[in-house]
């Protein structure tokens, strides 16, 4: 027994295929162990931290049907009852029609996935509050500072890992231990006239500075200061990381090669087909994933609990290596699952837990991009960014925690919040500068994508549609 009570994660997936042999024709079984601590604080001081452990157990069966083969899920968690888990998978697969998405299951052997084939025996990685003793001692003198100064300090950190056992019925075993945590600080006037955010994803805090984060916070209060009113319209805009790497997330979310081909997006070609070859900028952006980026490493092999368009349980523990989605400002890439991309002649590309845009050459910061600036905006990040029209990716959503207004290379004050109207795509075509790549966290969906590099962005008409009330 593991020291939860439960049975080792290995023996689960074992008993799971032993069982799945007399009524599945294949089966594929997933377990996911996690391990997660967090403290929150509010109002200069901490006010909640705990830990906390979960297993999550996924069965995919595989059974022949009328017409061809259909796949069936049940996903339980805690200590699950595999056998009666195994029956409930086996069920839905004969309830099902046949499935589009059929290719043969992945068998072992892949030179590629060695480390992961061995990592399978391991136990599961756990964290504990320790990885936070950075964090913590950095906010007792951050809320101290904050009493005296006349701002208040809010937020949160945690710290997660996710360790997943992958077996199939064609011998595959695999296994990967994926770290993630997040620093996020919102620091507020007593008086409430002015507010800022700060983040960062890391996977073990040590490569995260309370005293970096901290300054940043104090100085764009300080910019807050002196305010203005500024009406809707064009601005010319400074993007930081932060921004850009929620903007990112949206089109690496809509990357998928069905819905393209099947004219339902902005990669989709005018009268058929998609837009890949097609140049998306001017600027030789190149926007890519990969399992082994420095700093930004992922899982290497694809683990589906269920089929989508583009994702495919078929293909569970499938290869994942770098993949370029945009090479030199042109698309070069979608999404696909292995059936998929045999009906459309083209290579499968699995969905990566990581992003990287940038310009490669490209130098500066986000305080460089300002020091040139004749006159326009600098945004900390955005919020509440929803989508309007898949056809063009057209978003709307919130500037949020600070909008500065910048005049002759300077900053000279922050400027109301606004509601905006952009498409991800478009900015890409329309920036006239753009900075180094940094890792940066998105406020909006670091939450779901916590490993991105991105860099800053000026764009010269970036489309403030309204005034908005938001703090």
């Amino acid at each position: 027994m593991s020291l939860d009570g439960l049975p080792p994660a290995q023996q689960v997936v074992e008993d799971a295929l032993a069982s799945a042999q007399t009524g599945s024709d294949h089966c594929v079984v997933l377990v996911e162990e996690t391990s997660e601590v967090e403290v929150r604080f509010a109002n200069n001081t901490t006010t909640t931290n705990g830990s906390r452990r979960d297993r999550r157990v996924t069965v995919v069966a595989m059974r022949q049907v009328p017409g061809g083969m259909a796949a069936g899920v049940a996903r339980r968690g805690g200590d699950v009852d595999v056998a009666d888990l195994v029956r409930a998978a086996e069920q839905d697969a004969s309830d099902s029609p046949p499935a589009d998405d059929v290719s043969p299951l992945i068998g072992p052997g892949d030179s590629s996935l060695m480390a992961s084939t061995a990592r399978f025996d391991a136990p599961p990685d756990r964290t504990d509050l320790s990885v936070l003793s950075g964090v913590l001692a950095g906010l007792s003198g951050a809320f101290a500072r904050g009493r005296t100064d006349g701002y208040v300090l809010a937020g949160f950190a945690d710290h997660r890992l996710a360790t997943t056992y992958l077996g199939t019925s064609t011998g595959v075993r695999l296994g990967h231990a994926q770290p993630d945590g997040s620093l996020q600080l919102v620091a507020r006037s007593t008086d409430g006239t002015a507010s800022t955010w700060a983040g960062a994803g890391t996977p073990d805090f040590t490569d995260v500075s309370m005293a970096d984060l901290e300054a940043q916070l104090r100085h764009r209060l300080a910019w807050s200061t002196t305010r203005f009113e500024r009406p809707a319209g064009r601005y010319e805009v400074i993007l930081p990381p932060e921004a850009v790497s929620d903007l990112a997330c949206n089109i690496a979310w809509e990357l998928g090669a069905r819905d393209a081909e099947d004219g339902q997006s902005v990669f989709s070609r005018p009268g058929g087909g998609t837009r890949v070859g097609e140049a998306l900028a001017t600027l030789p952006f190149d926007l890519r994933s990969d399992p082994a980026e420095p700093g930004l490493e992922c899982t290497p092999f694809l683990t589906a609990g269920s089929s989508s368009a583009d994702t495919s349980v078929f293909d569970n523990g499938l290869p994942l290596t770098r993949t370029e989605w945009i090479a030199g400002g042109r698309l070069s890439r979608l999404r696909c699952h292995r059936a998929g991309a045999n009906r459309s002649g083209v290579e499968p590309a699995g969905f990566i837990g990581n992003l990287v845009l940038e310009v490669p050459g490209a130098t500066g910061s986000v305080e460089e991009l300002v020091a040139r600036t004749e006159r326009g905006l600098l945004l900390t990040c955005l919020w509440y960014i929803r989508e309007v029209d898949p056809a063009t990716m057209l978003l709307t959503g919130l500037t949020r925690d600070g909008v500065y207004v910048v005049e002759d290379g300077q900053v000279v004050g922050a400027a109301n919040n606004f509601r905006f109207n952009e498409s991800p795509v478009d900015l890409l075509g329309r920036a006239t500068e753009v900075g180094a790549s940094v890792r940066a966290f998105g406020r909006e969906f670091g939450e779901y994508l916590n490993r991105t590099r991105m860099p800053s962005l000026r764009i010269p008409d970036f489309n403030m549609s309204s005034v908005s009330q938001a703090s």
